[in-house]
């Protein structure tokens, strides 16, 4: 491919994932019109969840799909099925139709966020080269992210909701057709390998199983919760003992016999799950805690989003200087300080406080992340690039469902203590309140002090739990930088 393909390759691929970040920031935007419309707020949680559902499921299977048909098509494929899912939850009469539109877009989504890494590992050989790509895609997430919320209220309020799904079709569909004339660079599909069916039934099954029953941790009863667990180890077993005869496996047992990407797969975990505890809580800690509005609240993730492009950006130059794992070590000791200021931090921590570790947040994920994209890409095999790279992926899912389930429920244990120590005086439908400002007013003033106190240790305890998960990943990444061999950054 000549440069000039391969920029405007890059910059189709960039926006599907400005797309996949608008529409990740722009749906909490309008969630409330939307519930308003179509009288669904029972529902309202599944509107977030299938979204999650169909993308985890899918991402390992488009990954597949690319290796026997090409990742072009397969893009390609992915993108429609990510524009069709916004017309129909545009089109959407109901909340069931709604809630099934957005399955399909997650589908879609779980192609459209994926696939575009195994296409620049094809693109981009030299992995300092690949860094500064993936770079420019936090940079482009980043910017998606900042500007969806805003776009979001404008929308709504200027048109309709239907209209904040409607804006991702010709964002899809321009991503699709520059791909299709532009990207000539494509191995041979692996054509005449067999299509792994059963694997694919029985991983899906498990997913959407284990997917499900840790969403409905605490919202439903334990005997629910616990079948769809027992499904999922069924599904998830049985795909482990068919895939050992599958001439082309879904999930290679191999990946889990090499070491290194064991130890990148762990740290992704570890990292991710404790990075969701800062993406959810830090708005409820500026509203609840210091009563500020919405629109302020929101803004604790601005640093973040900014921090985030520069901490993806440094990995290129450092990787001149330290070995890999250094680099993810910078990132993880830029998380530790975050959740650490968190964690010591009072009732009426300063709303800097917030400011500032939401910048150390955004510059370590940041460089975790492209560190280790880059990374699990060289420490897998090269006909393993593909399915390692979607597998990291899902791993990210996986812990962020697991572990934003976590934190609710250590939230809802504080708030249920706080409340029954209150001996009447203080309800849940209270609490539920005081993270609002337009209802602030209309709770006792006497008892918002208690109130606060009572929120702060819910977050105090996320916190905890968060850093714990980060010097747990320190620990591993010290641990792995014995075994690291140096080896000079490739020029």
């Amino acid at each position: 491919m000549s440069k000039r393909n391969i920029l405007i390759v890059t910059c189709a691929l960039l926006l599907s994932n400005a797309m996949s970040g608008l529409d990740s920031t722009i749906i909490n935007t309008a969630l409330p019109a939307i519930i308003s419309d179509l009288h669904g707020i029972e529902m309202m949680g599944w509107i977030v969840a299938v979204f999650l559902l169909g993308t985890a499921v899918s991402t390992p299977l488009w990954s597949k799909l690319g290796e026997h048909i090409g990742n072009k098509r397969s893009y390609q494929l992915a993108a429609l099925f990510f524009v069709g899912g916004s017309l129909l939850q545009g089109l959407a009469p109901n909340i069931v139709f709604l809630i099934i539109a957005r399955t399909i877009a997650g589908i879609g989504n779980g192609g459209v966020v994926s696939l575009p890494y195994i296409i620049y590992a094809r693109m981009y050989e030299n992995p300092r080269k690949r860094m500064q790509v993936l770079g420019l895609v936090s940079a482009s997430y980043s910017t998606a992210t900042i500007i969806g919320p805003l776009v979001g209220g404008f929308i709504v309020d200027a048109f309709t909701w239907h209209w904040v799904f409607y804006l991702n079709i010709p964002i899809g569909l321009l991503s699709a057709l520059l791909v299709q004339i532009y990207y000539k660079l494509e191995k041979d599909p692996h054509k005449n390998r067999p299509v792994d069916y059963l694997g694919s039934i029985f991983m899906s099954l498990g997913l959407i199983s284990l997917l499900a029953g840790i969403e409905m941790i605490g919202s439903a009863s334990g005997m629910l919760v616990g079948g769809l667990f027992v499904i999922a180890i069924i599904c998830l077993g049985s795909m482990a003992h068919f895939e050992k005869s599958a001439i082309d496996p879904i999930i290679p047992s191999r990946l889990f016999k090499n070491r290194a990407l064991m130890i990148d797969f762990t740290l992704f975990t570890l990292i991710w799950g404790a990075f969701v505890g800062f993406l959810i809580y830090s708005p409820m800690w500026a509203q609840g805690l210091l009563g500020t509005s919405a629109l302020i609240g929101g803004a604790t993730q601005i640093p973040s989003s900014f921090t985030n492009f520069m901490g993806s950006g440094s990995v290129a130059p450092l990787r001149r200087y330290f070995t890999p794992h250094k680099v993810v070590a910078l990132g993880i000791i830029m998380l530790i300080a975050s959740f650490l200021l968190l964690v010591v931090g009072g009732v009426k921590t300063p709303y800097w406080v917030l400011l500032v570790a939401g910048a150390f947040e955004g510059f370590g994920n940041g460089a975790c992340f492209n560190e280790l994209q880059v990374k699990v890409q060289q420490d897998a095999d090269k006909t393993d690039i593909p399915v390692a790279t979607s597998f990291s992926f899902l791993v990210r899912m996986l812990s962020q469902t697991f572990t934003a389930s976590i934190f609710g429920l250590v939230m809802n244990d504080a708030l249920r203590k706080g409340v029954n120590r209150s001996n009447g005086s203080i309800t849940m439908k209270m609490m539920n309140k005081l993270s609002d400002a337009t209802n602030i007013k209309s709770l006792p003033a006497h008892l918002i002090p208690q109130m606060r106190v009572i929120l702060h240790s819910g977050l105090h305890n996320i916190m905890v739990v968060a850093l714990v998960l980060m010097l747990i990943s320190l620990a591993i990444n010290i641990w792995a930088q014995r075994m690291e061999k140096r080896v000079q950054p490739q020029e």
